[in-house]
């Protein structure tokens, strides 16, 4: 932002406005509001031989970041609309409207209940779904609240975030609408992990990232891990029991599987 106040302004002061700006969301900035902050800025120690601030100066300084946020925020909405959007919006199972209004509440920051290992095995459908049902699950989500992935039944709707980021939200496969999260596209939402049959055991490879079915008294998921050895076995098409030993991201806790725990990423 280049005008004639922000010369004035401190790098402190700048911090400040910044961070009151990101504070006040949606919320309109009045008179009184510039005239106390110039004030506070004017009286401070740090401002000791520097002129004093005016209350028109502040005002500046917050629309002209308003407007260079708004021109950020246009200018990205603009190509997610023409391209990952429409993608998206193709992939609901229900007819959602687009232009419903989608927003955050309490319910994001419930953690889930003791998840079943029926809703986990619902949200993970076999290789032997049909395809129809298949093309319904062509993505799956990270929750924010266990970092487990998820089918994703329907994308609701979408928002650009402050810093520009694409945000989705989710309803997962399986969960009722109280389970619903906003999720981050570029690292929370990929296409669908693929389930391996016996006869595809040679497509693991030791350094893969795959997706790992952990379960344990507490919970039953499916979280990112990565494959440290392979002691493979010889066996049919029908029937594989080599064991993968697998280093699960999140917590870097070491687990020897068979292959009907693990689905493998699609090839880019």
């Amino acid at each position: 932002m280049e005008n004639d106040f922000e010369p004035e302004f401190t790098l402190a002061e700048i911090v400040e406005m910044d961070r009151l700006y990101k504070g006040m969301g949606e919320k309109s900035l009045n008179q009184q509001f510039y005239q106390e902050l110039a004030t506070k800025f004017s009286n401070s120690v740090h401002r000791f031989g520097k002129s004093s601030i005016k209350w028109e100066q502040v005002q500046s300084w917050f629309q002209d970041l308003h407007k260079e946020l708004e021109t950020k925020v246009s200018s990205f909405r603009r190509k997610v609309e023409k391209s990952i959007v429409p993608r998206i919006m193709t992939m609901k199972k229900t007819a959602v409207g687009s232009s419903s209004v989608v927003k955050r509440d309490e319910s994001d920051l419930l953690w889930p209940a003791k998840i079943s290992k029926q809703a986990v095995q619902n949200s993970r459908k076999p290789k032997g779904a049909s395809v129809a049902e298949l093309s319904e699950l062509v993505f799956e989500a990270k929750s924010s609240k266990d970092f487990a992935w998820y089918d994703v039944a329907s994308f609701l709707n979408y928002r650009v975030t402050y810093s520009g980021e694409l945000e989705v939200r989710v309803r997962f496969a399986g969960f009722d609408k109280d389970q619903d999260e906003w999720v981050n596209v570029q690292r929370g939402v990929r296409e669908r992990s693929i389930p391996l049959e016996p006869s595809e055991c040679e497509r693991v490879k030791i350094g893969d990232l795959v997706l790992c079915f952990r379960e344990n008294e507490d919970h039953a998921i499916y979280c990112d891990a990565r494959v440290i050895d392979i002691q493979r076995t010889s066996h049919d098409s029908e029937d594989c029991n080599c064991i993968f030993v697998v280093r699960y991201d999140q917590d870097f806790v070491e687990d020897q599987v068979q292959l009907n725990r693990l689905c493998c990423r699609p090839v880019s």
